[in-house]
């Protein structure tokens, strides 16, 4: 049985009636429920939402989206990445919905339960409908792997700097600020 975009909605209400917190993807046709993620995953999430925010706002360059975020994919999937842009000449206004477009950088970053295959896979997929550039970071071995829709993939560590010179020309951030700080 193949399922929509409705039955999606239907889940969700359930579960918020239920009070479960779970993340619904649909994926050809197949809902996938998704648990809480780890809370290193989601300050390393936050952390670069707050990294781009601070150069896309000024500029106006277009909307920044967390994992909450959903998008219709033209293949009738809906998918939500850890991090995801909007540029501004595409979506003009937000909307009270899942966005009917695919983001032009999507980000998906490995819990502790992940398995980086299938994330890779997911990165590759957004490209293949439309993402401008994926990128997949992995805690686990510190590393910020950057996709592109030629198949180029840049793999950064340490000191390495993350641009992004297709949507915002002139900003970079060094790969060691976004993993969360140590306090001592």
């Amino acid at each position: 049985m193949t399922l929509t975009i409705e039955d999606v909605e239907r889940l969700q209400e359930k579960l918020r009636e239920d009070e479960d917190d779970y993340q619904v993807e649909l994926q050809e046709g197949n809902i996938l429920v998704m648990g809480p993620s780890d809370i290193e995953s989601s300050e390393i999430g936050a952390e670069l939402i707050f990294l781009l925010k601070l150069w896309i706002n000024p500029r106006k360059l277009g909307r920044i989206f967390d994992s909450s975020g959903g998008f219709i994919m033209p293949n009738t999937d809906l998918r939500a990445p850890d991090v995801s842009f909007v540029a501004a000449e595409r979506l003009k206004r937000t909307v009270r919905d899942f966005g009917n477009l695919v983001p032009d950088l999507v980000v998906e970053i490995k819990s502790k339960t992940d398995r980086i295959s299938k994330l890779e896979d997911k990165v590759k997929l957004f490209l293949e409908l439309g993402a401008r550039i994926g990128i997949l970071i992995n805690p686990d071995e510190l590393t910020v792997s950057v996709y592109r829709p030629n198949g180029d993939v840049e793999v950064l560590t340490g000191d390495d700097k993350l641009t992004i010179v297709e949507l915002f020309p002139g900003w970079e951030v060094a790969i060691s600020e976004i993993w969360p700080p140590v306090f001592e």
